[in-house]
């Protein structure tokens, strides 16, 4: 079997070795780098199947590279962030990261995280129902592509599976905590606010207004559904 590839981006040398040990011995191929230039030519060369992105970079930041990347590919992105870096981790999402871990962390909680987000890779290619149509709103499963009005919106990995999951159930309300545990499999042990970040942004590319949403409802003190109209 191919082995999966993941690409770390980190410019302290002692994290960058931790995290491809820990990696490689759970049999991952990994490329490493040490700023956003150098990983611009190892995307290209690598094809990595998943990013482990710290936030804090000489020159480019982590936060911008994660936005650029974005802008062409779906590949899983995992922001490494400080303790003290709450702005920046939830930013990080907003620019389409898919999940975010705090330093320090234990390489077994990495490694439980990157194969989470493989995993979902996995299932999102598989055949299945090839579309949801709700309202305006269509769901390719396929194709792994939504559109609104006929309109194609790009969405992160993280950002269509919570749609998709909403989407499958119109009307049923899914607590933060289930919605995490959709994602990344039970294994998830962090900041439920990552989903909270994840529907606004599904807010600002779907509804034709935001801040009175049409389709991604919150219901309070529960979590959310999407509406069924």
């Amino acid at each position: 079997m191919e082995h999966r590839r993941v690409l770390v981006v980190d410019d302290e040398e002692s994290m960058r070795k931790v995290v491809r040990y820990a990696l490689e011995q759970a049999g991952y191929e990994v490329a490493v780098s040490v700023d956003a230039e150098e990983a611009n030519d190892v995307m290209r060369e690598f094809d990595p199947d998943l990013v482990v992105l710290d936030v804090m970079l000489p020159g480019e930041s982590g936060l911008e590279f994660c936005r650029r990347l974005r802008e062409d590919s779906h590949v899983p992105i995992i922001m490494l962030s400080a303790r003290s870096e709450e702005v920046d981790r939830v930013l990080g999402l907003e620019f389409g990261a898919d999940d975010y871990i705090v330093k320090p962390f234990s390489p077994r909680e990495l490694v439980s995280r990157v194969k989470a987000h493989l995993r979902r890779v996995d299932m999102a290619r598989e055949p299945e129902t090839s579309e949801l149509r709700i309202g305006k709103l269509r769901i390719d499963l396929d194709g792994h592509q939504a559109f609104m009005s006929d309109e194609a919106v790009h969405l992160t990995t993280s950002e269509f599976q919570i749609l998709t999951l909403l989407a499958r159930h119109p009307g049923k309300v899914f607590t933060r905590q289930a919605i995490m545990d959709s994602l990344w499999g039970g294994g998830f042990v962090g900041d439920e606010r990552a989903v909270d970040v994840h529907v606004h942004n599904l807010r600002e590319k779907l509804e034709p207004d935001p801040r009175n949403p049409e389709y991604i409802l919150t219901v309070r003190g529960l979590g959310y559904r999407l509406d069924q109209a």
